[in-house]
C-alpha cells in the first residue's frame, strides 16, 4: 500500500474566502513529487476544536503524514502548535534557544522602526517558542518556526505565508521523522497532454474506448480538466507501467492528433515564448483589458520580444492610437474582422514590431445584438510580410469566461502562425 498524506489548511481568512489558499495546491504537488498519495485537503478556521477535528479525521483515514499550514503567529488566535501537541499527546515546553533565535529576528526587524519597547514585543512572541516535547524544530523563515512531530501519523506544522512555508517544507522533508513516515512511498511518473479545440465529451468517449483496448488501463490514474478552453489530461502511473501510458498516448494522438498541441506538459504560453525568439510582438485589445499582453509578458525574458501593447475600447481611441479609419469602424462596427485586422496593422506600425495580435469583441453583459451577441469575438494575427489570419468566434460563459477564452484562442492562433512561418 502506498504512503498516504493529508493536508490541513487553517485560517478563518482562508475559510471565508478573504484570502485564497495557495498552500494546499503547492503542497499537493510537492507530495506527488515525493511519491506520496494525497488522500485529502481539508480547510478550517482558527478554532482549536475545528483544527483537532481535522487531525482526528485524517488519522482515522489511516494517513501516514499530516501537513498543516497556518496558525503559527504570536496572536491569541494562532493555536495550531498547541492543538497539534494536544492531539499527539505531547506537552508544550519553552525552547529557550529557539526563543533567543526569534528574539534576534525581532531585533533586526524592529531596528527599521521606532519601536522602543522590545521586551513587550518579545513577550508577545514567546508563545512561538513553545514546542511539543520530542518535536523537531524547523527554523523560522519569518518569525514563526515550524515543527515536525513524530508519530502515527507524523505531523508537519508549517506557517501560512507561502514565502515562509515553501522553503520550510524543504527542511521538513529532510527530517528523520518525515523520512521515516514516507519510507514506503512509491515514486510515480506523471505526464501531461494538452489539447485545444476538442469537446470534453469527445475526450470522455475516447477514454471509455481506451479502457477496453489498452491493456493495464486500470493502472493509470487519469484526471482531466477543462481550463481556459483547453483540455488538460494528467496521467499518473508507476514507472513499470510506462508502456501502458505509451499505448494511451498513441490512442489520444491517433484520434485527436490535430487537437493535441503538447505531450510534454508545455503550455501554449511556453511554446509561444519559444517561437517568438528573434521576433518582436505587439498587441491591440478592446474587450480583454490587456489580459493577452499580460500572458505574453508574464515570464522571464519577455522584454526581449515584447514591443508594446494597446488597450483601446472607444472608437476614437482605436482611430487615434492604432490608426483605424473611422469610416471602417462606421461601416463594419468595432467588433468585426476588418477592424481586428486594422488594429493588428496599427500595432505593427506603432511599435515597429514584426508580429501583432488583435482582439475585439463583446464580453458582456449587455452590448450584444441579434447579429453580434455577447461572446462574439474577432481575432487577427499578423506577421510582417504574410497574409493576416482572421477569425470570428462565439465564446460561451460570463464576462470573465469570454475574456479568458479569448486570450487562449489568441495564443493558439499566434502559435499556429509562428509555427507555419518557421517551416
Amino acid at each position: 500500500m502506498s504512503v498516504r498524506a493529508g493536508i490541513v489548511v487553517t485560517g478563518t481568512e482562508v475559510l471565508t474566502g478573504r484570502v485564497s489558499d495557495r498552500n494546499g495546491p503547492w503542497l499537493a504537488d510537492r507530495l506527488l513529487e515525493l511519491g506520496v498519495e494525497l488522500a485529502h485537503i481539508t480547510l478550517c478556521g482558527d478554532r482549536p476544536e475545528d483544527i483537532e477535528a481535522q487531525l482526528r479525521f485524517l488519522a482515522a483515514e489511516g494517513v501516514d503524514l499530516i501537513v498543516t499550514s497556518g496558525g503559527l503567529g504570536p496572536t491569541a488566535d494562532d493555536m495550531t502548535v498547541a492543538t497539534v501537541a494536544r492531539f499527539c499527546g505531547r506537552e508544550l515546553v519553552l525552547d529557550e534557544a529557539l526563543e533567543e533565535r526569534i528574539a534576534d529576528i525581532l531585533r533586526r526587524l524592529m531596528a527599521r522602526f521606532d519601536t522602543p519597547n522590545f521586551e513587550a514585543v518579545r513577550a508577545a512572541n514567546r508563545k512561538q517558542a513553545l514546542v511539543p516535547v520530542g518535536a523537531e524544530i524547523l527554523d523560522p523563515v519569518g518569525t514563526a518556526p515550524g515543527v515536525v512531530v513524530p508519530g502515527t501519523p507524523t505531523v508537519v506544522v508549517l506557517p501560512g505565508p507561502p514565502r515562509e512555508l515553501q522553503p520550510m517544507w524543504r527542511k521538513a522533508v529532510d527530517t528523520a521523522a518525515v523520512g521515516q513516515a514516507i519510507a514506503g512511498r512509491t515514486v510515480y511518473r506523471q505526464d501531461t497532454v494538452r489539447m485545444f479545440g476538442l469537446p470534453e465529451s469527445a475526450l470522455a468517449e475516447t477514454l471509455r474506448d481506451a479502457e477496453g483496448t489498452v491493456g493495464g488501463f486500470d493502472r493509470l490514474e487519469i484526471t482531466t480538466c477543462l481550463r481556459r478552453g483547453e483540455l488538460e489530461i494528467v496521467t499518473r502511473y508507476e514507472p513499470a507501467d510506462q508502456a501502458v501510458y505509451g499505448q494511451l498516448l498513441e490512442v489520444l494522438q491517433s484520434r485527436h492528433g490535430r487537437d493535441v498541441f503538447s505531450v510534454d506538459g508545455s503550455t501554449v504560453d511556453d511554446q509561444v515564448a519559444a517561437l517568438l525568439a528573434g521576433r518582436t510582438v505587439a498587441t491591440a485589445e478592446s474587450c480583454t483589458g490587456g489580459l493577452l499582453a499580460a500572458r505574453l509578458t508574464d515570464r522571464p525574458g519577455s522584454s526581449a520580444y515584447t514591443a508594446g501593447a494597446v488597450v483601446a475600447y472607444a472608437d476614437e481611441a482605436k482611430a487615434a492610437v492604432l490608426g483605424v479609419e473611422p469610416a471602417l469602424l462606421s461601416r463594419h462596427g468595432a467588433v468585426s474582422e476588418p477592424v481586428a485586422e486594422a488594429m493588428a496593422d496599427g500595432a505593427l506600425l506603432r511599435f515597429g514590431a514584426d508580429t501583432a495580435v488583435a482582439i475585439t469583441g463583446i464580453a458582456g453583459p449587455g452590448g450584444g445584438t441579434d447579429t453580434k451577441p455577447v461572446g462574439t469575438v474577432c481575432f487577427c494575427v499578423t506577421l510582417a510580410g504574410q497574409p493576416a489570419v482572421v477569425r470570428t468566434l462565439r465564446l460561451p460563459g460570463n464576462r470573465n469566461d469570454v475574456r479568458e477564452r479569448s486570450t487562449t484562442v489568441a495564443m493558439h492562433l499566434l502559435r499556429t502562425a509562428l509555427q507555419a512561418a518557421a517551416r
